[in-house]
């Protein structure tokens, strides 16, 4: 898949200028002869320096870097002053400011991520001058600032998210979305919010598929995999009725979720099949591998009583529809994606997962107490 995205942008530059391996940055800067104009790249760690220029009176610069093959972010800075940019699929940028109003004045061509990186920046801009009025203003006791607050923000937040990440959650600008921060707080943040987990997930899930080598997608998963941990300690503590440390011993916790169709299935109706219940999301990179061992697994002991009862977690509904149209199991869904609360009831730190359920319902085996499935399967049945 990543081949085809980059196809077209490879062949269109080998044929113009050969730097189709390259990321070319040009343009020009004007009113900051003498300054010094600086090429970073974003990297994981922080900023890295990649080239520099001093300006002459026409402000003109150019720079290049070499291109992988899955989105990069780069950034032009004179002193405080910074342009953000991506490396996607459009390789040769050109972006034209005067330094006085270089931060939010400038004009960038050729990558639509790019210019979707600028209306994100000065939404975030918009969204800080809001907050420092909102913190200006006497006439709100810290009650009323507060709330007043959290709407700013949310509002900010469902519109990011309508507009650009769940739009298109592959994109650079998605990503750049993710990290963007209000002070010194990120405005998502998967490790203190349920709902910001699924976002981050939603572009982890997209990432996994396009780009699966890149140490960007990595990066969201480990982030979307502590925001999970966290929330399944704050779902713990509201549900200490259920001791998830009880259910290999004490029965199963049911389960009640829709399939692809909208019917919802519960996990206690196929009491008097043996059950095989797995957690699953199917946009991860070793999924395909673990259907096809499921197939073989229902192929063979179904028609001797076996079901298989599979919790999807993706964050992409409509990925998940795709993947789950001809499987011949009960396939339901989460829309809690990696905050859902089954997550937490059956203790689940790592995915996928699976358990095996007796014909009684109850819970028997989870995968850590199994060394052969298909040995366990056959005592059951």
């Amino acid at each position: 898949m990543k081949k085809i995205i980059f196809v077209a942008a490879t062949l269109m530059a080998m044929a113009s200028c050969d730097i189709g391996n390259k990321y070319v940055v040009n343009g020009e800067i004007t009113g900051a002869e003498d300054s010094v104009l600086y090429f970073e790249n974003m990297s994981l760690t922080g900023p890295v320096a990649v080239d520099s220029a001093r300006l002459g009176a026409d402000g003109k610069f150019a720079f290049s870097d070499k291109a992988g093959m899955s989105p990069e972010f780069y950034r032009l800075r004179i002193g405080d002053r910074i342009i953000n940019l991506a490396c996607d699929s459009a390789r040769d940028v050109t972006v034209k400011a005067s330094y006085a109003t270089m931060p939010t004045g400038y004009t960038v061509s050729g990558s639509e991520d790019c210019e979707r990186i600028k209306e994100l920046s000065l939404r975030q801009i918009a969204l800080h001058k809001r907050v420092m009025a909102l913190e200006n203003n006497r006439d709100m006791n810290r009650e009323e600032a507060l709330d007043s607050l959290m709407k700013i923000i949310d509002e900010h937040k469902a519109y990011v998210k309508t507009n650009y990440i769940f739009k298109d959650p592959k994109a650079a600008s998605s990503y750049f979305a993710l990290f963007q921060t209000l002070g010194n707080f990120l405005i998502f943040n998967p490790r203190t919010n349920r709902d910001d987990i699924r976002v981050f997930a939603a572009v982890a899930t997209a990432w996994d598929t396009y780009y699966p080598e890149a140490e960007r997608g990595k990066n969201l998963h480990n982030i979307a995999i502590e925001g999970m941990k966290n929330e399944r300690i704050a779902a713990a503590d509201r549900d200490k009725e259920i001791d998830p440390a009880k259910i290999s011993t004490a029965g199963v916790i049911d389960i009640k979720l829709p399939d692809n169709t909208g019917t919802i299935h519960t996990l206690t109706e196929l009491a008097g099949n043996v059950v095989l219940l797995d957690f699953h999301i199917f946009g991860m990179e070793e999924s395909p591998k673990r259907i096809l061992m499921l197939r073989e697994l229902y192929n063979k002991y179904h028609d001797r009583g076996l079901e298989i009862y599979q919790v999807s977690v993706d964050a992409d509904e409509h990925f998940w529809k795709q993947k789950t149209a001809a499987l011949p199991w009960i396939c339901v869904y989460d829309k809690s994606s990696l905050s859902s609360r089954y997550l937490s009831l059956y203790n689940i730190s790592n995915l996928p997962e699976f358990f095996l359920i007796d014909r009684n319902n109850n819970l028997v085996k989870r995968s850590e107490q199994m060394d052969d499935l298909s040995l366990e399967i056959e005592r059951l049945l």
